[in-house]
């Protein structure tokens, strides 16, 4: 009974997570045609959008992901959803939270996060970041390495991230 039990509980948080992803989308889609970007904007800047204290935190192991944590403010006029982070030289980029699954918390892949004016995210260790699987073998502490954020519609938001070691200040 109680694998019947965790077999529903996992089919209706997948369901739902599902239903918000497809809602979000939904939402994204109402807006209609996006108007032409203002005469300044900036090629890899969203308007509104602010990154305070971006870093990219090595793991003690090398070879092993590394995280990217940073704030996000977002004062802008048009609401967006952040659907991919990618982070230069990385063989692969991946938005993570952490959730329950299975009576466990363990980390997994985030829904794409929508932002409306006003909005501001965390991306902190134990919360919403940035997973860096496979960082350039040549990254070091006080390096700088490029992050891309990339909006529903396919704009993008790019930024450089402090390289620091394991242990160091997140």
């Amino acid at each position: 009974m109680k694998i019947i039990e965790g077999s529903v509980r996992g089919l209706r948080r997948g369901v739902l997570a599902a239903g918000a992803a497809v809602a979000m989308l939904g939402l994204a889609a109402c807006g209609g045609e996006a108007e032409a970007p203002a005469a300044e904007a900036v090629a890899g800047q969203v308007p509104g959008m602010t990154i305070t204290n971006p870093r990219l935190v090595l793991a003690p192991v090398a070879g092993n992901p590394a995280a990217v944590y940073f704030d996000l403010a977002y004062e802008g006029e048009q609401g967006l959803t952040i659907r991919k982070a990618d982070v230069e030289g990385a063989g692969m980029t991946m938005m993570h939270e952490y959730g329950e699954w299975d009576n466990k918390v363990q980390m997994m892949e985030a829904l794409p996060i929508s932002l409306t004016k006003g909005k501001k995210v965390e991306f902190k260790p134990g919360a919403l970041h940035i997973m860096a699987i496979e960082p350039p073998a040549s990254l070091k502490p006080g390096d700088k390495v490029k992050v891309t954020l990339t909006m529903s519609g396919g704009t993008t938001q790019v930024f450089e991230a402090e390289v620091r070691a394991a242990g160091e200040e997140r």
